[in-house]
């Protein structure tokens, strides 16, 4: 990714992504991080993740207020000015002349979008759907499978809550079964948790849903050994990558999965409303959409985008959040963000009062942290 990067300074003068970057590039700070990312190019990303001044500049493209300690970006990140004045940028546009500007010209800049998506993402983009959020993404996937009564479907309790209700939803309706795992987390062993997840497979499994990185505790799971244990037994592997992607530094593809779903407000940092669905391009017309298409049994990715009236402003946003996220590197980005953390918890878990359930190795953890302190509720801490 990071040739991508320095490919992506040279053009940035050029590139059409460059109008929307222009107002925030022609401040002081803007010009001051464009200068700092050139005097840096050279710089391993170990090194650069503790050097403050370089992240300062890149403090600076943000808004975020300097008055709160901001520890949770689990929900949902901050933009970058960049891509807020993109968003204001085409909400302006729209309002324009609506049934015109939307329809008529944003709504094409959806195809350009796809192909920027899926460059990034590792992929083609023919297997890759624009839609709103994570849980969006992969219900899609959890409604639209053909599963049937006595199917078997692996899982986790420590998936995220509206995924495990949209599977409950599918046992009570549709009478398929959850087979059920439980992690000792933190773990620092694959070869354990690859063990948890094969030894629930049974003949009757079709599908393994997994969470890459767990919101609760930051555990980065070995999704790729997990999926090829599947595989090996013909299950399909849905992967849900809500917290890894932008945050990790890996294409879809290196999962090994056949579904994959993701919020782009979370680490991607795009506007607040936008995801996406990977599905391989073998096993899209094999699955419905969860929201009627004109051919839901077609193999083209777009019957998974008939959302009706969407924020185009959000959508054609997400370009900016893509070039900002090159701009500062995915290697700079996920050696940063595994320091911050540690730096935090090391010093948080040698206290008596508290206990850390994270992993501090950046195989099995890097910005998501789970603390708890005696005497306090969750509540009260946070």
């Amino acid at each position: 990714m990071e040739p991508k990067r320095r490919r992506f300074l040279r053009q940035l003068a050029t590139t059409a992504g460059a109008l929307t970057f222009t107002p925030f590039l022609q401040t002081a700070a803007g010009r001051d991080l464009l200068s700092a990312l050139e005097e840096y190019e050279r710089f391993p990303a170990d090194r650069l993740a503790v050097d403050e001044t370089f992240w300062r500049q890149v403090r600076q493209a943000y808004t975020v207020s300097p008055t709160v300690l901001y520890l949770n970006s689990g929900g949902v990140c901050p933009q970058p000015k960049v891509v807020q004045e993109a968003v204001e940028r085409y909400n302006r546009l729209s309002n324009e002349g609506p049934a015109f500007y939307m329809w008529q010209v944003l709504d094409k800049g959806r195809e350009p979008l796809r192909e920027k998506l899926a460059d990034l993402a590792g992929c083609s983009p023919e297997e890759i759907a624009v839609n709103r959020n994570a849980s969006e993404a992969l219900e899609t996937v959890i409604f639209g499978l053909p599963l049937t009564a006595g199917d078997e479907v692996v899982l986790s309790r420590y998936d995220y809550p509206n995924m495990i209700n949209a599977w409950k939803q599918r046992e009570l309706r549709d009478g398929i079964r959850l087979n059920w795992i439980d992690l000792d987390l933190p773990m620092e062993d694959d070869e354990a948790i690859v063990q948890r997840y094969a030894a629930a497979f049974t003949p009757a499994t079709k599908v393994v849903h997994i969470t890459h990185v767990i919101n609760w505790t930051g555990q980065i799971l070995p999704a790729a050994r997990i999926a090829e244990a599947a595989h090996r037994q013909n299950i399909e592997v849905l992967v849900d990558g809500a917290h890894s992607f932008a945050h990790l530094d890996y294409r879809i593809p290196d999962l090994g999965c056949d579904y994959f779903g993701t919020s782009l407000h979370k680490w991607m940092c795009a506007p607040f409303g936008s995801g996406m669905l990977y599905v391989r391009k073998e096993k899209i017309a094999g699955l419905y959409p969860l929201f009627a298409a004109p051919e839901p049994g077609s193999d083209d990715i777009r019957k998974f985008e008939a959302l009706g009236t969407r924020s185009f402003a959000i959508e054609q946003a997400i370009g900016q959040a893509v070039d900002f996220h090159l701009l500062i590197g995915a290697e700079r980005k996920e050696k940063r963000l595994h320091f911050l953390k540690n730096y935090w918890a090391e010093q948080v878990a040698e206290l008596p009062w508290a206990q850390l359930h994270t992993s501090l190795k950046p195989e099995f953890g890097c910005a998501i942290g789970l603390l708890n302190m005696e005497g306090m509720k969750p509540g009260e801490l946070a």
